[in-house]
């Protein structure tokens, strides 16, 4: 009966050795999932914030440079580009916001002064007034697929490599589009309207 217990003691030793290895190293791929996940989590939540804060900076160079447009620039360039460029970098809460009630109370306001007090209706509104009608009247469809996606943000691209090099054109060479005292704040804006789209489209093919 003893050597019984004694055979039977010395098996399970080998068997409750395995299942400590098992548990082991079934902690040990618990540990480094955790890592991986990690890991990825911070990688896309850093690819995420900067996404968003190059968006912010893209979509307010651009509205610097309308702005400017509209007071002191006063150039020959087809400026009105801003517009579309505006409305596929603007990020989504300023988007939905000036989409809804909010943007369609903006353009109602615009549309009647434009109609029946045109005398009192300043010029440097015409642009904004028409982002703002972009905002409001641009089809679900448009808005879902092209913002954010491929073709706005080659868009986007296009429109800052026509602007920067109607800038340096008009500015009589690369060296004084970014010397001149008057246009080095021009073509800081401009330049900064590249970083969005070209990291954004980085960012999808990585």
């Amino acid at each position: 009966m003893g050597r019984t217990d004694y055979i039977a003691m010395k098996t399970d030793e080998p068997a409750a050795a395995a299942n400590y290895d098992s548990l082991n190293s079934d902690i040990k791929e618990l540990k480094l999932a955790a890592k991986k996940f990690a890991n990825h989590a911070a990688q896309l939540l850093g690819a995420g914030f900067a996404t968003s804060f190059l968006q912010w900076l893209a979509a307010i160079a651009a509205i610097y440079l309308l702005v400017l447009d509209r007071t002191n620039w006063k150039t020959n360039m087809l400026t009105s580009l801003l517009v579309p460029y505006i409305f596929l970098t603007l990020p989504s809460i300023l988007f939905n916001l000036l989409r809804g009630e909010v943007g369609k109370w903006i353009a109602f306001i615009a549309v009647v002064l434009k109609l029946f007090f045109p005398k009192h209706y300043p010029e440097w509104l015409d642009m904004p007034s028409q982002l703002i009608i972009l905002l409001v009247v641009a089809p679900s469809l448009f808005t879902n697929y092209v913002r954010g996606g491929w073709i706005g943000l080659i868009i986007c691209f296009i429109v800052g490599c026509y602007l920067l090099q109607e800038h340096i054109r008009a500015c009589g060479g690369f060296r004084n589009a970014f010397t001149k005292a008057n246009g080095i704040s021009n073509a800081i804006g401009i330049v900064l309207l590249f970083v969005y789209p070209v990291w954004a489209l980085i960012v999808k093919i990585l």
